[in-house]
């Protein structure tokens, strides 16, 4: 197996690829929940990992090295083996990451060398932080010349981050020489892999290596604590920069690579946003979709999500481990939380952006190969304060592709767009009419076979296929603005192949299965295989899924219910999905989950605490009666922050915390990962910064306040989640 690249896309043995990249950080993750992140990401498309290892995280003391529980690097790269995924290794030496000094130990900060220079002395001591991570992986890197190692899932490495934007040499020739050394150093430690990688956006030097790319939908490290200008990342264009990540570059500024000889590959499409201490940005699922969507149509090979699954900052030997204002950074984070609003959060919960997401991955996933060769062509490129203008691209050789429309700006409202009438680039195809709204992203089908059908035009999106006796249907949704119920297609001749054509909620609630099983769940589970091939449903929903095709005989643990007709096209039958409910072991009502009581005890400069008693929940959750996998706990409070503590031999341990984000985002917890670790319970401690009126602080929607300041506990709920395996 054989790993290339060529001016246009990534290969595998001689085809093109279109792969989907997701970031999860190994070391912010309890070791016991890597094998369900990791097959949550790969039910929402993910093909390819990507982390980085944080120095700081295993040499926090200079030459005492941690390769143990949460920050055992080998253990996780055999689950990502075992979960038949690749990866991308992120070895730094510099990451950023939003962790204390960008990832640097502490130590290295106090030489008499400046890191990130051509120093002989960083570099002599970068080789040995590099020959650290390679013993660790050194089993599970496909190296292109021998190939006994192809199956392994190491197949790119990247080199430092941001060089020459954030920090590093800003001249050209001391930038791309740094960034040349430092791959011989990886190479020479045994780092012999097909891709090597470089952040590319912002001025950063690239040394030769294959630049990737990245785009936000808003900006929470600018400095600025009111609603900033309309993202650039909204637009069609073939600019690959991207103005909002530092936000001291314009627009276009500091491409130092030849964008002729490289494809267009992203690394850190924002897949949500983590918070700062002074801005509160809420990232929603099509926020971050409508973005991956403009990149896309922009002429995106490989779309690179940061983060895909938040975390946890784990504890520090000597500091505490988040990046921070008092260390010389721009921001200030939560010391423990990392959950980056990501497609899978902080505690492992399967977000709606997930879903969003999931629309552009399991296209990619089907005719990825197919899109990567078409060109990007983009009418006119529109300017990102441009509200007016339809923003719309072709990806095509001028008689055959996608047309891509994006009428959606986080918090700006776009003009309407009705009874657009638009022709394939070659002029010769007439598209249909289209009446686009404030909100509309989507993408459209010209001239495009599928099995032995040409569709000459669609007014609904190709989204994945269903394997059934007969062979393959394929599958399509409608615009959540369609009505129509008939003519979904424009066939050139006869319609030899099959076709379902899903409404958009059914479509972001489906998972295709390895088989070729398509499960429809309901908004509030998601469906995800495993290592074994099993379907598991998870979810706090009632259990109840639609399948086709269907079962030779109902699952263990499930009944069939009924059966759903779904919408078809070309004149066939209706395809009839089966319905199937779990179970349920009697104990229901126990298991609905309620309020908690919480005692106010005290208030100190402001600060109010509370005490939490969560030891009814944490014994159903022991329990794991009837298919419970987690409890999640939902604190409703107002105050700047929160935090939860542990109270041991008469002092506190902070467990967790965050930032608050208005009344709407009640803080959540997942507590699964508590089970067994001998905290008492019953003895919780919740402490509640206040919240000033007239704080500079971005906050979307502020609360209301009877004074200068608030800091109160509204309510404590909790809820069960169930997993159910099919």
């Amino acid at each position: 197996m054989a790993y290339s690249f060529d001016n246009i896309s990534i290969m595998k043995d001689g085809k093109r690829i279109f792969p989907i990249m997701g970031e999860i950080h190994y070391s912010r993750v309890p070791r016991g929940e890597w094998k369900e992140r990791l097959l949550k990401m790969k039910a929402g498309g993910v093909t390819l990992v990507s982390s980085y290892v944080i120095w700081i995280h295993h040499e926090e003391i200079e030459g005492e090295f941690d390769w143990t529980g949460d920050r055992d690097l080998r253990a996780f790269m055999e689950t990502v083996k075992e979960c038949g995924m690749k990866m991308l290794l992120r070895i730094g030496p510099w990451c950023h990451g939003e962790v204390r000094n960008g990832g640097f130990p502490d130590w290295l900060l106090h030489k008499d060398y400046e890191p990130r220079t051509n120093d002989e002395r960083y570099f002599a001591i970068v080789k040995n932080w590099y020959e650290q991570i390679y013993a660790q992986v050194k089993d599970f890197i496909c190296n292109p010349d021998d190939s006994a190692t192809s199956e392994n899932p190491i197949i790119g490495v990247q080199i430092e981050n941001e060089y020459g934007h954030c920090g590093g040499l800003y001249e050209k020739e001391g930038g791309e020489a740094h960034m040349r050394r430092l791959q011989q150093i990886a190479i020479e430690s045994g780092f012999k892999v097909a891709l090597y990688t470089a952040t590319g956006w912002g001025g950063a030097w690239t040394g030769g290596m294959l630049p990737v790319m990245g785009g936000y939908c808003d900006a929470p490290w600018d400095q600025r604590t009111c609603e900033i200008e309309p993202s650039g990342n909204y637009t069609f264009t073939h600019e690959r920069n991207d103005h909002n990540i530092g936000s001291d570059h314009g627009f276009g500024y500091g491409i130092t690579f030849d964008i002729e000889k490289f494809p267009y590959l992203t690394a850190e499409l924002g897949g949500g946003l983590q918070v700062t201490g002074h801005r509160r940005t809420i990232a929603t699922a099509k926020d971050i979709a409508a973005v991956a969507l403009s990149k896309l149509g922009s002429g995106c090979n490989l779309l690179g999500f940061y983060m895909y699954t938040g975390g946890t900052n784990p504890e520090g030997k000597l500091t505490t481990l988040q990046e921070s204002r008092a260390t010389g950074f721009l921001n200030d984070l939560p010391v423990k939380s990392y959950d980056f609003r990501a497609p899978v959060r902080e505690f492992g919960q399967v977000s709606d952006t997930l879903r969003e997401l999931k629309l552009l991955t399991c296209f990619t996933a089907q005719w990825g190969e197919d899109l990567c060769p078409l060109p990007a062509e983009i009418p006119s490129e529109v300017k990102p304060d441009d509200l007016e203008t339809l923003r719309y691209a072709y990806r095509s050789d001028s008689k055959r592709g996608y047309l891509f429309v994006n009428n959606y700006v986080r918090h700006h409202k776009l003009a309407e767009h009705l009874a657009v009438s638009l022709k394939s680039p070659d002029g010769k195809t007439e598209l249909p009419q289209l009446d686009i709204h404030d909100g509309d992203f989507f993408f459209l089908p010209f001239n495009m076979c599928y099995g032995n059908t040409l569709v000459r035009t669609a007014s609904v999106t190709p989204f994945t296929t269903v394997k059934d006796s007969s062979g393959e249907i394929y599958v399509f949704y409608r615009r959540e603005c369609d009505k129509a119920t008939e003519k979904f297609f424009d066939f050139d001749g006869n319609c030899s192949s099959r076709f379902l054509v899903l409404d958009r909620k059914d479509a972001l609630n489906s998972w295709r299965m390895s088989d070729g099983r398509l499960v429809i769940t309901d908004g509030d589970s998601s469906a995800i295989e495993d290592e074994k091939g099993r379907i598991q449903i998870i979810g706090r929903g009632k259990g109840e899924v639609c399948v086709y095709p269907d079962f030779e005989s109902a699952p263990d643990g499930f009944r069939k219910i009924g059966e759903k007709n779904m919408n078809v096209a070309c004149d066939m039958a209706e395809v009839p999905f089966a319905v199937y409910a779990a179970e349920k072991s009697g104990s229901e009502n126990e298991m609905k989950g309620g309020m908690l009581p919480s005692e106010k005890i005290g208030a100190e400069d402001g600060i109010v605490s509370y005490r939490l008693n969560l030891s009814e929940p944490m014994t159903l959750l022991a329990s794991k009666k009837d298919s419970v996998s987690d409890c999640f706990l939902s604190l409703d409070y107002t105050g700047e922050k929160a935090s939860l503590y542990e109270l041991k031999d008469g002092a506190k341990k902070l467990l967790l915390d965050n930032f608050y984000l208005g009344e709407d985002y009640p803080w959540e917890i997942g507590l699964k990962r508590f089970v067994g670790s001998g905290i008492d319970f019953k003895n919780l401690v919740l402490e509640i910064t206040p919240l000033k009126k007239n704080a500079e602080i971005y906050i979307e929607k502020w609360p209301e306040f009877s004074g200068r300041e608030s800091a109160v506990l509204h309510s404590v709920n909790y809820e069960f989640e169930r997993t159910f395996t099919l």
